[in-house]
Parts: structure tokens; sequence; C-alpha cells
């Protein structure tokens, strides 16, 4: 039996679907590809290695994180990639500065390894590039109006506006499950209450950023819409595990569709995680990696601005737990204390509080994604 490893060129970043621990490089960067590449079973080609063993430690590190930066202008972003060598930048807030005139192309080229560019681009309450590109429907609106087909379009035509600019990643869509009044924490961000709609529309628009070029990432793992507040505002707990049925179904089909990467959220589960946000615990992302086969890229939500984490946690603190616990990629969306992150993370990786492991198998994700090596 052999598994089947697809790889879709997304400019700067290139996202695999793996159905187990071996990762293969993406096609180059700029080019579109839909080959369909097939490796025997028991394989496990690791062709990253060479490039991770001439990293330096900080700079393996480095390139997990996604921080956030200024959206008005390239110095916040340039200090983070040319001088600390981030693998990813978040642009977000309603300032559209960086999208235009060439700044963020003035980024990218200072980049030692291909950039990650990420934005939260849902629509509704929740989007970027409305004033440059137009208004984007919220996700309720979008289920209640529009057909599969015309979501798609949409979420295509939106994509290649985005790729046009320079971006590569949108944090979206949300496949919560959700029937709350629409000024709620997820509202009408889902797509609908009923995990089949839900999944199908979410499965649209994604389609359609894959179709435009973009790497979609559903969230919030393992949902957000039964929660019992906002993790933006306080500490948030879902129903039990064994409640998640529905909210897990997304997660469970969409990742046979195409490539995509998770967000997970900070949020208690009963019976999973013990008190602690899924984002920081191992056994959530087991329950992703193990339970429903899932190989792609991980993400954290924001480690820094949302109190269900900052409350508890010193960001420094929390992004070593999200990297311990099985993040790839831990986010946070202000860029402060950048150089402090990155001490903490040094000094647990020589210290053997952070495996090399854990590192190793988190950059080469990293790196396939982007078709870096």
């Amino acid at each position: 039996m052999r598994r089947i490893l697809v790889a879709i060129a997304l400019g700067g970043i290139v996202a695999t679907v793996l159905p187990g621990p071996g990762v293969v490089p993406g096609t180059p960067v700029a080019q579109v590809s839909t080959a369909t590449q097939f490796v025997p079973a028991g394989a496990t080609p690791r062709p990253c290695l060479w490039r991770i063993a001439a990293m330096a430690p900080r700079a393996r590190l480095a390139q997990l994180l996604i921080v956030g930066v200024d959206p008005t202008g390239p110095a916040q972003a340039l200090a983070a990639v040319r001088d600390a060598q981030v693998g990813g930048i978040f642009l977000g807030g309603e300032a559209t500065e960086m999208l235009v005139d060439g700044r963020l192309a003035e980024v990218t080229s200072a980049a030692v390894l291909p950039l990650t560019v990420a934005v939260d681009d849902e629509g509704g309450r929740v989007q970027r590039l409305d004033r440059l590109d137009g208004d984007l429907p919220s996700a309720r609106d979008m289920a209640r109006t529009m057909t599969e087909g015309q979501v798609r379009g949409l979420a295509r035509d939106r994509a290649g506006r985005m790729r046009a600019r320079g971006i590569t990643l949108d944090f979206a869509p949300v496949v919560d499950i959700s029937a709350a009044p629409a000024p709620t924490v997820i509202g009408d961000r889902s797509f609908s209450d009923d995990p089949a709609t839900a999944t199908r529309y979410a499965g649209a628009f994604a389609d359609g950023l894959r179709d435009g070029g973009m790497l979609p990432v559903l969230k919030h793992f393992p949902g957000h819409g039964h929660g019992s507040g906002d993790s933006h505002k306080t500490a948030v707990r879902t129903p039990a595990l064994a409640d998640l049925g529905g909210d897990l179904h997304p997660y469970r089909e969409l990742p046979k569709a195409g490539p995509v990467a998770v967000m997970f959220g900070h949020l208690d589960v009963p019976g999973l995680t013990d008190g602690v946000p899924a984002s920081l615990h191992a056994a959530a992302y087991r329950l992703l990696r193990d339970d429903l086969h899932f190989g792609g890229l991980t993400v954290t939500d924001d480690l820094g601005a949302m109190r269900a984490v900052s409350d508890r946690y010193d960001l420094p603190d929390a992004v070593l737990l999200a990297l311990q616990a099985g993040a790839d990629i831990p986010f946070w969306s202000s860029g402060a204390r950048l150089a402090e992150v990155l001490d903490r993370l040094e000094a647990a990786l020589r210290d053997g509080e952070l495996a090399e492991g854990r590192v190793t198998e988190a950059l080469e994700r990293v790196l396939a994604a982007k078709s870096a090596c």
C-alpha cells in the first residue's frame, strides 16, 4: 500500500498533507503543482535534515515563530526577519500600508528562507483587506445566502488578490460549530450550527483559498463554538471531550480535500487537557495527530494578547509550553519580546527542557511547507 503526499505551491509557502511522520519538499516557489507523488509504505524521507543541521540553534527556533509586526511600515518587520530570522510575520489591524508600494517585498527579500506572511481574513467582523479589496461577508451570511460554489469562487478571488500582495497564509476559515448571536466571540464567524453544513461551507472557502494560492488554516481546534466564553478575555471551557463529536467533524473531513493547517484554541477541554489550554497541552495535539490522523502544520492562537493564556503564563513560557506540547508554530500578534522569547527557547534547548527532536520535527514540517529544502 502506498502513501499519497500532495504538495501545492503557495508562493512563499507550500502546504503538504502528511498522513504519517515523513515529509517531502514541495514544488519550487512561484509554481503551482498538482502533481501527486507516491512514496512506498514505510518510507520516511527527511530531506530537510541537511538544512536543519546547518542552522544555528537560535535560527532553528526563530524559523518556528510567526510574530505580529507593525502594518504601517517595514521597520519592525525588517528587524524580525533580517535580524532575528523569524519564519513568519502576521499583519493585523486595519492599516494596509505594508501591502502597497512594494513595502512587503522589501521585507520578504530580506529573509534568509522563504517568509510566511499571514493575515486573518475571515470576512465579516474579522477581515484585513476590505479597504483594499472590498468587504467580505461573514461566514454565517455566506452560508445563508450563497451556494458552496459561490463561496469557493469568492474565496478564490480574494486569495488571488492576497497572493498578488505577497500574503501566503490566511488564518481562516473558522470551522467552529455555533448558533450563538452574531456579536458573540464566534457567533457569525461560524458558518452554521450544523456540523455537516459548517464543514461543507468551510470546505468550499478552504478550496477557494487553495485555488487562489493560499494555505487555509482551520480554527479553533478542538472547537470554540460551544465554549463557555471568549478566550480573548478569560479562560474558556468546552463541553467534555466525549461531547465534541460534532465540533471535531470538520477536522476529520476537511484535510482529506487538500492541504490545510490547524490553529489550536486556548480552550480547556474536560477529560483531555486538565485545566490547561489545548494550545499548550500535549493531549490535544495527540488527539489531532493520532486520533484524527492529521499530518499538516499546527499553529497556536495568539499567545500574547488573549487572556485565556496571558493571565496565566508569561509569554516566553507560553511559547515554550506550546512547542513542548506539539505546536509547530507558536504565534503572537504583537511581535513584542521577541529576543526574550528566543533567549528562553535557546536556554531550554541547551538545557534539555525542550527536546531537539521536537524542534526538528516541527522545523521539518515548516521548512517542507515553505519548499525550503
